[in-house]
């Protein structure tokens, strides 16, 4: 998953000199299904450091979350931001102090995002199902400048729409990134 041109900050731009969408593919639906609802939990697992995981590296952690990238991106630099304990409901299952702390957490992260990140707009959403992905998370989105406003909002999100193949090594090197502006943004702090 690209971020950047080869010029190095800057957005990749088609032949118009404008911002260029990011290549996707077809999602599988169907195996999405089956991982999330035959397999473990996916936050506690990558908590645990199970094997096949490498694309959801992680680019925060403190004693209360964790923040990873996402492995079915829609958008290049998702990432995800999860309390560590195994909570499912976005409000309910969180004290004001605890969800507070989570807020904080999010910001953060989504601040680093858009440091390394173009986008025109971050979209920020919790979702999942009690029917797998029950974990509580929540999705930072960064929409990538120039998206015509037809792909915007919920097109952008769905990944029916596509995913953004990327390989371990792109993980690799966007998860540095991301760890370098947190690591800048908790100086400032």
């Amino acid at each position: 998953m690209s971020v950047h041109s080869s010029d190095g900050d800057l957005p990749a731009r088609n032949c118009q000199g404008e911002p260029s969408s990011p290549r996707k593919e077809a999602f599988d639906l169907a195996g999405y299904v089956r991982r999330t609802r035959g397999g473990p939990c996916f936050v506690c697992a990558i908590l645990t450091g199970a094997p096949g995981y490498d694309l959801e590296q992680i680019v925060f952690e403190d004693e209360h979350h964790i923040a990873f990238l996402d492995r079915y991106p829609t958008m290049p630099g998702k990432v995800l931001v999860a309390p560590k304990a195994h909570v499912e409901h976005v409000v309910r299952d969180l004290d004001e102090e605890a969800y507070l702390r989570l807020m904080r957490t999010v910001r953060r992260v989504t601040l680093a995002v858009e440091a390394v990140v173009p986008s025109e707009r971050t979209y920020l959403l919790s979702l999942g199902s009690q029917q797998g992905n029950t974990h509580l998370h929540w999705h930072i989105a960064p929409l990538p400048p120039g998206t015509p406003y037809e792909q915007q909002q919920y097109h952008a999100l769905m990944t029916e729409n596509g995913v953004i193949p990327w390989s371990a090594r792109q993980a690799l090197d966007l998860a540095g990134r991301l760890r370098a502006a947190l690591a800048r943004i908790g100086e400032d702090e």
